[in-house]
């Protein structure tokens, strides 16, 4: 049961939190284009995990982390409004290398595919 709860805590916060980031007024989180994949709350509420994945290159990624840091108050701040919880967990942001290594286990599957000879037929 408290798997279940836990669950949809993760859920509404990751739903909230892309509601939330756009209005951060950090230029460096307000500019930047980047989805939260995942939520991980711990079981008893107090701390949760937020997985992001930002699009661009690595020296964006740097000053997304930094103003997520800074901001971390404010989106605190703002869920504790939304969701009506009795303790607001506290946040860490972690950058989600996902979409960028399956890109890349891709590209090294497209390379070591056989090509297809035409002159056999």
């Amino acid at each position: 049961m408290a798997n279940y709860r836990r669950g949809r805590v993760n859920e509404a916060m990751a739903k909230e939190l892309m509601r939330i980031l756009p209005t951060v007024k950090d230029p460096r989180v307000s500019t930047a284009f980047f989805s939260i994949t995942a939520v991980d709350c711990t079981p008893d509420l107090k701390y949760a995990k937020v997985y992001y994945s930002t699009m661009g290159g690595k020296d964006g990624d740097e000053g997304v982390a930094q103003g997520l840091k800074s901001a971390v108050g404010y989106i605190r701040r703002e869920l504790a409004h939304i969701l009506n919880l009795r303790q607001t967990p506290e946040l860490t942001f972690i950058r989600d290398n996902s979409v960028e290594h399956g890109a890349h286990i891709s590209k090294l599957l497209d390379e070591v595919k056989p090509k297809e000879n035409t002159d056999e037929q």
